[in-house]
């Protein structure tokens, strides 16, 4: 059996104080160092993924495999500055995406080669943002539940990112229809939020919800951890943390 550690988080770009606190989204992600993680808004103007890579390569463990970067930018010539990408320490087999429109918005996949020789597609995606467009993301979610279906389908497959979108939304529903949410299946129910930290408190209030999942085919079906990740604050000011939103982090037996 093989076992593999998967996380999201969604940097959110060079946006609030990312010079103060890129170094503490660094140090988190060498505390867990997983094999693959899916990242939503990266900055393409500042070289935001390759500088993430080069941060933790530099600082890795002796012994462990270096990361390389899969990224892909939004599709939309307005939008191009941002985009979503993956971070994999396993061999990559070939990369492709699709794009679900909505200012260009798109799910970046990579096929990954695992220690046992088995492939997986690993995806990441960010879904449309404006709360109320429910039925924009759910259009969304339809279409890449469709491209996996039938371009390349695969066996074991893996759907992260921030998709907008509560528990009960139509979007988080399309994705229940056909896969399997990992912190759910650990836990018998989502995170209660995943948004906001009080990194970005301020903008949206009182609110907070669940927004970010980790999504799996039912081939996959040992779960051995499920967790949130990359929600600690700076140890000297607790208003700065490694973006708005946590992270989430899996461990799968396959």
């Amino acid at each position: 059996m093989t076992s593999v550690t998967i996380a999201t988080i969604n940097l959110r770009n060079r946006a609030d104080r990312w010079r103060q606190r890129r170094h503490l989204l660094v140090a988190q992600l060498l505390d867990t160092t997983p094999d693959l993680l899916a990242l939503q808004e990266i900055s393409f103007a500042i070289g935001q993924g390759r500088w993430l890579r080069n941060q933790i390569n530099a600082r890795l463990p002796e012994g462990k495999r270096p990361y390389a970067l899969v990224q892909k930018r939004k599709q939309h010539w307005r939008y191009r500055g941002e985009g979503v990408g993956i971070l994999t320490n396993l061999p990559v087999v070939y990369a492709d995406y699709v794009n679900l429109s909505f200012n260009g918005r798109l799910a970046l996949r990579a096929n990954i080669i695992l220690p046992d020789h088995q492939t997986l597609d690993f995806v990441t995606t960010h879904l449309h943002h404006v709360a109320h467009d429910r039925e924009a993301r759910q259009e969304q979610a339809l279409r890449l539940v469709g491209w996996l279906r039938n371009i390349r389908p695969t066996p074991l497959q893996v759907i992260a990112g921030d998709f907008n979108e509560t528990p009960d939304g139509p979007a988080t529903q399309v994705m229940k229809q056909s896969f399997r949410s990992v912190y759910e299946m650990r836990h018998g129910r989502e995170p209660l939020a995943t948004f906001p930290t009080a990194l970005g408190s301020s903008t949206v209030g009182d609110w907070a919800g669940c927004l970010d999942y980790i999504f799996v085919t039912p081939t996959i079906t040992r779960i051995s951890q499920a967790a949130i990740f990359c929600d600690k604050p700076a140890p000297d000011d607790d208003t700065l943390y490694p973006s708005d939103h946590v992270g989430l982090i899996a461990t799968l037996e396959l």
